[in-house]
This record gives structure tokens, sequence and C-alpha cells, in this order.
């Protein structure tokens, strides 16, 4: 370390201070040296849990240790067997939720790796690429506009940089560097004009600076509880259902100690009646909901990145099933951001021609020639030529039609050239044919156009405003009109005679470029209309390239209004609040605007995923309720603001991600349906057994195993289950939504009073039969009608038949291992002695299978009634 700080001392001195070169930066060895000894350039975080404390933390719930409690007091009253099934069965169901958020836990990981930020440094004197987590002080970081500063940093070669460090200083300006040394030792972070910090992010221009600080020996270390990470925080729906859940034990708890009063005034051992509460308080509670909800949504994340969309904060799976706008730029996102020739007049042609099917005749020949030869791009393949966008789009057209850069360069070699500049507003250059030499022009259609006097290889009169007419039709559709012409000379004018090349030119054609839609792009909108989510494109282009990529993409009719940043602006808040939801098309647009289209939608109650890449668009994004940034050509700031990254920079992406969100969320319904209508019916059954002068149809190693393997199989596959087949054809539901709205709490109720009702009234059937099997049947009945159950919840409206019933193989076979174990459980002697279960007749079987496929029967016959109405 210096004798000085580091700010007053010289770019030389801090150079040497670190044992570095600016010009060359750390050689890889001597950085993996330094790395090894200072460690990784993170602030420290609390070290994640080990496996060993999941496991243990899967036994700090009260009602496990109250199930516990009961097994050793069963033990220490001899009921050895009883205890030891219900250690059997908490260890199992331990093990269960161990690997539950074992999983989530690596998922996050998974993702965080993926969202970890890069750095670009100077190793032995290449630069490269790196994941900052491995920067050591002496490495030397190129720094640019939307950059974060990677560590803190002594700035030594700059050119107009600036930095905004709000969040170190609270300064809302940007601060200006300089690389000159400073005399006072005792200024303050803000006053340190040729440092740059860990966390603050570069808002204009470039520069070249030493590390000196990583992980929390820098600034941002020290106050690292000002940055405080998202992926821990839980989810509206977390929240909602840990509630729930509370309030659910309260109940149970209530009911419980019914049951075990009515079951002591009936005469029932009182170590059996207490068992009994506690058991069925542990079945009753779904103290695994919030569990389930996270694992479903890490995973769910996690296969988001398999479609190239980088979840970075877990709410946001939640919230992508309530979008009901998408605001999304134009170029790279709805469009593929490579101009490509769309259609092209040719001189003496009866009007426009599309690029695929140009008219043939010698003026388009040269037309085309022209195209290749008076172009700077170079290389062979449409997808690796290298230049001016408009220039590969030219060359890529010609290649495409047989005209090869490199064979018409032999054939009519460049002898001399004429740049473009801004004030001709054309390029010229000249080829020798022959004896002769063709001087070939192009650029804007105005400028090249008042030069020529005649049409290229016709005899026809040229009327210069006609040409002039098609070039406004053309750039009218959106696209950006070249024109290019020709004249032959005898011999090369002498040098800067600009006048007597680019005059007297024949007119050869015209050529209409745009940067295309992407091919998915259509199809994604016409999927979220049909989803009913609006699309509005917001681009700082052309309003008329705006307009015509909208009415291509279906975004907007043709006539539509398209708003520009300036109308905009003079807008009132009551006008524009007005006509919101209406827009669909604005162009011109400055990113801070964009923050006003975002307010003005959430006014009006919608939900809201915009886009954006640079700096400036941050805001914007935080604001948003899904802040989407670019993957490839998007800011680290950008992506730091934002909830999810699209990897492939496509707006298709979005519409994946939205698709999976609402398949998790109606997932998750279908758990909480099958979960809690399943322990409502154990309720019911239990409780209201003695009302009706019955004894108590199970037994706790009952309620246990029916909580365990009904309960655990069955629901862990149905997060596996696909989205219905119309999940993109129904309308967003609100953010504020209760997961029991749209008749869910209704459906838990029936189905609920149901599977107590078949479990009770076949339970009375057999008692009053005098069978000796009636607690077994009731035992199978509950536990086949939740599996019932289970196929039935696969959709809220959609028959099994129309889903198909191996669709999905992870529920249909937890649903058969299930009843393979249920067999088990009634048939094998030593499960008998266990379970205090006996083998029923075939006939007692298909009683408690019917009566369980009932519950099946009667789900499917409501969402019938529902497809109906």
């Amino acid at each position: 370390m210096p004798s000085h700080p580091w700010h007053c001392l010289t770019p030389e001195a801090a150079a040497q201070a670190l044992a570095t070169a600016p010009d060359q930066g750390l050689s890889a060895e001597e950085a993996a040296r330094r790395l090894a000894s200072g460690g990784p350039n993170l602030l420290r975080e609390a070290p994640p849990r080990p496996p060993w404390r999941m496991l243990l933390d899967q036994f700090r719930d009260f009602m496990i240790l109250m199930l516990l409690v009961a097994a050793l007091i069963s033990g220490a009253i001899g009921e050895v067997v009883d205890s030891a099934a219900i250690v059997a069965i908490l260890l199992v169901n331990a093990c269960i939720g161990f690997v539950q958020e074992y999983r989530a836990a690596q998922a996050m990981q998974a993702l965080k790796r993926l969202g970890a930020a890069r750095a670009r440094v100077l190793r032995g004197g290449a630069f490269a690429e790196i994941d900052a987590a491995g920067l050591v002080a002496g490495d030397v970081v190129m720094l640019e506009a939307g950059d974060l500063v990677p560590a803190d940093v002594r700035l030594v070669e700059l050119a107009a940089f600036e930095v905004d460090e709000a969040v170190l200083t609270g300064e809302s300006v940007p601060a200006e560097k300089q690389v000159e040394a400073l005399a006072d030792p005792a200024l303050g972070v803000a006053d340190r004009t040729n440092l740059s910090f860990k966390g603050t992010v570069v808002t204009r221009g470039r520069a070249r600076a030493l590390v000196y600080a990583t992980g929390m020996q820098t600034e941002l270390g020290r106050i690292a509880g000002l940055l405080r990470q998202d992926e821990g925080e839980r989810t509206p729906l977390q929240r909602r259902l840990s509630v729930l859940g509370t309030r659910l034990a309260y109940v149970a708890l209530a009911i419980c100690a019914l049951v075990f009063v009515f079951g002591a005034l009936r005469g029932e051992s009182l170590l059996l009646m207490f068992m009994t509460s506690v058991s069925l308080a542990v079945a009753a509670v779904p103290e695994a909901l919030p569990a389930v909800v996270t694992v479903a949504l890490a995973l769910g994340a996690a296969k988001m990145v398999r479609s190239q969309a980088l979840i970075r904060r877990l709410p946001a799976v939640e919230t992508l099933g309530s979008v009901s706008y998408i605001c999304s730029d134009k170029t790279g996102t709805l469009t593929q951001n490579r101009m490509r020739v769309e259609s092209l007049y040719v001189a003496g042609a009866p009007g426009i021609a599309p690029a695929a099917e140009p008219p043939t005749d010698a003026a388009h020949e040269w037309l085309l020639r022209a195209a290749a030869l008076n172009n700077d791009a170079h290389g062979e393949a449409p997808e690796s030529l290298h230049g001016d966008p408009t220039e590969t789009a030219l060359l890529a057209a010609a290649q495409a039609a047989g005209y090869g850069k490199a064979r018409l360069e032999r054939e009519y070699p460049r002898v001399a050239e004429l740049p473009f500049d801004s004030a001709r507003k054309m390029m010229s250059t000249v080829h020798s044919l022959g004896a002769e030499q063709m001087v070939l022009v192009k650029g804007a259609p105005e400028r090249v156009l008042e030069r020529c006097v005649r049409q290229h290889g016709t005899d026809l009169p040229f009327v210069r405003a006609d040409a002039l007419q098609l070039a406004v039709d053309m750039a009218a559709d959106g696209m950006r009109v070249i024109a290019f012409a020709c004249r032959r000379l005898e011999h090369l004018p002498l040098a800067g005679a600009t006048e007597a090349i680019e005059t007297e030119l024949e007119f050869l054609g015209l050529f209409g470029m745009i940067d295309a839609p992407r091919p998915e792009a259509e199809e994604a909108v016409r999927l979220c209309q049909e989803a009913g989510i609006a699309v509005v494109m917001i681009t700082g282009d052309h309003p008329a390239t705006a307009a015509h990529i909208a009415r291509r993409l279906g975004i907007a009719p043709a006539g539509a209004k398209v708003v520009t940043g300036a109308e905009l602006a003079r807008m009132s808040e009551a006008e524009f609040d007005a006509r919101v939801r209406e827009l669909r098309v604005y162009a011109r647009v400055d990113p801070e605007q964009k923050i006003r289209i975002v307010k003005a939608l959430q006014q009006r109650g919608e939900c809201v995923a915009m886009t954006g890449d640079g700096v400036n668009d941050a805001p914007a994004l935080r604001r948003a309720e899904i802040g989407v940034a670019m993957g490839r050509a998007g800011t680290e700031v950008a992506r730091e603001a934002s909830d999810m990254v699209l990897l492939d920079d496509n707006f298709a992406t979005i519409v994946r991600a939205v698709r999976e969100g609402r398949r998790i969320y109606d997932n998750i319904r279908r758990f909480v349906l099958f979960v809690l209508a399943g322990n409502t019916g154990e309720i019911l059954a239990i409780a209201a057994a003695p009302l009706f002068g019955l004894p108590l149809p199970l037994l706790p190693i009952h309620i246990l195993w029916v909580n365990l393997v009904t309960d655990g199989l069955p629901g862990l596959a149905l997060a596996a289950e696909r989205a219905d087949a119309d999940v993109m054809r129904q309308a967003p539901r609100p953010r504020d939504e209760s997961i029991f709205a749209r008749g869910l709490w209704q459906r838990i109720l029936w189905v609920g009073l149901l599977i107590g009702a078949m479990t009770l009234g076949v339970q009375a059937w057999a008692w009053q039969g005098g069978s000796p099997h009636w607690q077994t049947m009731a035992f199978c009945v509950l536990t086949f009608a939740q599996m019932g159950l289970a196929l039935g919840v696969r959709s809220e409206r959609r028959s099994l038949a129309s889903l198909g019933l191996f669709s999905n193989p992870a529920l249909l076979g937890a649903v058969a291992l299930t009843v393979v174990l249920q067999f088990a459980v009634v048939y094998l002697p030593a499960a008998n002695a266990v379970f205090r279960t006996q083998p029923l007749a075939p006939s007692e079987m298909l009683l408690c299978v019917a009566a369980g496929l009932s519950v099946l029967l009667a789900v499917e016959l409501n969402k019938w009634r529902m497809r109906v109405a």
C-alpha cells in the first residue's frame, strides 16, 4: 500500500505502487497469484446455509416438534411400533423437504452465476472480458458509458469521462473526472475526482484505470449494507400463503381441541385422542405451501433460462402472469438489428419490385453491380459481412442475386473514389471498363436525382419528379432509400474534380432497406393480443419506420397514430392519461419519456413490462413491474436495474416468459386446491365421525401416511404440469388477485366435503354391516379420493380425457406409486402390524376404489358444467 492516499498519487506513482504497467497490465500468472492471496472481488454475503443446516431446519416447524413429542410419549408408554412409524415418516418428510429446498437453492445459485457482472481487463498486453469477481489490485480496466465500475480504480487516461456516484455520495449530478493528482489527503469521496468507485455508473465517455481495491476493501465494501440482494426477498404470493398457513394453524388447533374433547367424552383413550389431534393438526396445516411456491418459482426461473430469459429477481416469475402491457423497443428486439434490402426500383421498370423478384434487364444488372462495387463492406456469407449496415445490406442483396464482389472487382477494378461526406450526401467510385471508365454514384435520392439527365439502358424520357416520388413512397413505408446512378468517361478526371464525375448521370434505380422484423415477432405479438396483453412499440427511430414495422407486426393498424417525443412533451397529463391506453406506437422518444408512459399505464391499473438497454433506461426499468434488459446489446446498468434479462434480445422470449409465468402460477393454484381440499376432507371426516356416533375413522399413523404420501408425491408432480392450451388466450390476472379468486375456495370447500362424506359413508356402511375392516376401508377411500383429485385438478376447465392420461408422466408415476404403496400397506403382513390395517376382500377394495374415483368423476362433471355454461 502507498504512503499517501490513492488520489494524491500521480498515475505513474499509482502504477508503481501496484507493481503494474498501464499499457500492459498484469500477466495471467501474477493475476492468479494475487487472486489467490487477496480473494475474489465480491462483497461479503451471508454464507449459504450448508446442507446439514437445511436438513436440521426441516424439524423446526412447531407441528413437526409436536409430532416428535407425541412419538416420544408413545414410545415411553410402550407403543414402540407407533413411535418408530411416526419417526420414520418424519424422517422421510424431512428428506423430501430437504431435497426440495436444496434443488431451489442450487437453481438460484446457477441463476446468480449467469447474472454475474463482467469487466474488460488488460492482461499481458491483450484485452479480455472476465467476470468482475476475478479482478485484482493492479489490473488495468477499460470503462465506457453504461458500465458499472467493477472495483475502486485510479484513473490514468480518459476522454469526457463522467460517473454517477449517487450510490455513494447521494449527488444526483454525475461527477466529472480527471487524472491529475490531488493535494489534500483528507478529501471526501465526492471530491476524489481522479478515482472511481465500485458500484457507481459510467454515464459518459471512456477511461483506462488501475484497480487499487477490490471486494470488501472498496468504498462500497465498507458500507456494504447499502447493497441488498433482492434474490432473498419473498414473493407476495409466498407472504400471503405464509399468513394463510398461520391462520389455518389456529383453526386446526381449535378443531383438534374439539376432537380431543369429543373423543374423551366418548370414552376413547386419552393417548389415542392426543395422538389423533396432533396428527390431524399436522395434516390440516399446509406448512409446505410457501416452500412449494419457492421451489416452483426457482425451478421455473431455471427453466426460463433455457428459453433465453434470465430471471434476476424471483418475484418476477409470479408477476409475469399479471403483465397486461409490454412496452418494447424496436431495434433488435422486434427487429433483427440488421438492415436488409426490402424492395427496389430499376430505371424504366413499371414500378417498385420486391427485392426477391427484381426485373431482369441491363439497368437491373448494372444496379446490382453498382451495389457491390460502390461499396466498402467486405465478406462472403450474409451473416459474416463487415462494414456500414447500409453497405452490408446492399452487398448482401447483390451477392444473393449472383453478383459477387470479389469477381466484379477483378472485372471492374476500382481506380478512383470520392468518399461520402455530409455536404454532398453521396459516394462515388470509378472503375476500369476496358478503354473507358465507369463512374458509379450512390447517395440520398434528392441529391443523386438532381444530377441525373437520363435513365440507363432505356430511351424512355427521364422524369425526375416521378423517380423522386417513388423514393418518397418507399420512405413512407419506413424504408431507408438509396439512389444509384452511373456515367461513362473516356479518361480519369483530375484529382478533386468532383463536378466532372458527379454530373450528367444516368439513373440506375433505387434500393429500399429496412431493419426487418424478426420472423417470430409477428406470431409473438399475435399471441400477446390473444392473451389480452397490449404490445406498445417505443423507439427512437423515425415515425414512418416505426409505423411500418408496427403495421407489419400487427401492433397497430394502418393509419394508426404515431406519437413522437415532441408531441408527447406537449401533451398535458390529463390528455395523455386519457389516451395512453389507445396509443400503440411512440417514435423519437427520449428514455426519460419512457417513465412517463409507464406511470400513466400504472395509474390506469395496468401491469407493465418495459424493455430497455441504455443507461438512461434504468429508471424506467425499475419503475415497471417487470424491467426487461437486453443481454447482448444492453448495458450493465440496464441489466442491474432489470428483473429479467433477454439473453437473445428477442421479443418472442418475453412472450415465452409470460407463458411460463402463467403456467407456474396456475400450477401453484392446482397444488393449493389439491392440498387444501384433501386436508379439508380429512378434518371433516375425523371431526364429524363422533357427531354421527361413529368411532374415529383414522388412526394417527393413517393421517401421517396420507399427509406424506398423497400430499407429497402427487403434489410435487403437479408442478410439472404443462400449461393449458388456452393459457395465452386468457386475460391477465390482476396483480392483487387472491390465489383463491375465480371460485377456487368454493371448489376447495365442496371437494373437501365430498372427500369427507365418501370417507364417512364407506366407514358407516362397513361399521353398520359389522365388518372388522371399516377403519382400513376409510383409510383407503381417503387415499384413493386424493389420487382421483390429483388427476382431476390438472386443469381448471379441460377434461382429463382431452389432456391425455400420459401427458404428465411425473404425476401418473406418482399416482401409480401411491396406489402400489397403499396396496402394500393393506396386504403385506409386516405393514399390517405397523399401520394397524387388515387385508380387504376384493369387493371391499373395489368399493374403496370406486368411492375414491367418484371424486374424480365429480370434479370432471364440474369442469364440464363450467365449459358448457
